[in-house]
């Protein structure tokens, strides 16, 4: 079984994006599509999501395998530049994966992204990846007028890297997408117990994740891999489980 694509976004601000000028006069794009050892909420970590980090090196195996894109909102239609073709580079540094990319002003969705920074259009930026290897943490944090909480930290250790991204819309918290990312990250990690916890507050969770690997393998060799299709989204997972999770969402005794 392998895993599905990740996407993880950062706001303009964070990302440093900005456009300059090469020793040429050719315009450039440069901002970080990932910044190292920060805390980010996944979904909502005190209910049905967790914490993540993305350590540093994360990107050094991938950086020297792979040939990445830059594109726009995600679209491989629109193919700002690439690793392979000189107009792409990517680089790990003390604060997260660099990005600087060419700009050719002949394309006309170029000049478009350009506009749109100027104009603070664009939100932010993203990369898309495949986690190789990730580690599960537990932690107490204080709540306000309640008992301490238990809450997952996902340390993200090595990715293969897709793509990165200038983005239009950033993330919002308890939408689809965020959902998605809590799913992709659970099935990952392979752990039933971990899904039922979520599921109490988020039964819809059981429809997008597939328990069918064991937990920690890797999807290191893989060169195409795949999201699950509808019929195998469910497979694995106990009935049990699934009982508990709906008599959760319907106030009904177990």
């Amino acid at each position: 079984m392998t895993g599905a694509e990740e996407r993880r976004r950062l706001p303009l601000a964070t990302a440093g994006v900005a456009i300059r000028a090469d020793d040429a006069g050719a315009a450039r794009f440069g901002g970080y599509a990932a910044v190292f050892n920060t805390r980010t909420a996944i979904g909502n970590p005190l209910r049905w999501g967790f914490y993540e980090e993305i350590a540093s090196g994360a990107f050094t195996k991938t950086l020297t395998e792979g040939d990445a894109r830059m594109l726009i909102d995600h679209d491989s239609y629109y193919v700002v530049s690439r690793v392979s073709a000189g107009s792409l580079t990517l680089a790990e540094d003390a604060t997260g994966l660099a990005v600087d990319s060419a700009l050719d002003g002949e394309l006309s969705y170029v000049r478009d992204l350009t506009a749109n920074l100027r104009n603070k259009n664009i939100t932010g930026m993203s990369f898309g990846f495949f986690v190789i290897k990730d580690e599960w943490n537990q932690e107490q944090i204080d709540v306000d007028g309640a008992d301490p909480v238990s809450v997952d930290v996902r340390i993200i250790r090595e990715v293969r890297l897709i793509e990165v991204s200038a983005v239009t819309f950033p993330a919002y918290t308890e939408t689809e997408a965020e959902l998605k990312a809590v799913a992709t990250a659970l099935d990952h990690r392979g752990d039933r117990a971990a899904i039922e916890a979520r599921a109490r507050f988020r039964p819809e969770l059981l429809d997008l994740v597939h328990v069918g690997r064991e937990p920690g393998g890797t999807t290191r060799g893989v060169q195409n891999p795949a999201e699950p299709d509808v019929s195998t989204q469910s497979r694995g997972l106990p009935l049990d489980l699934r009982m508990r999770a709906l008599a959760a969402r319907y106030g009904l005794p177990r």
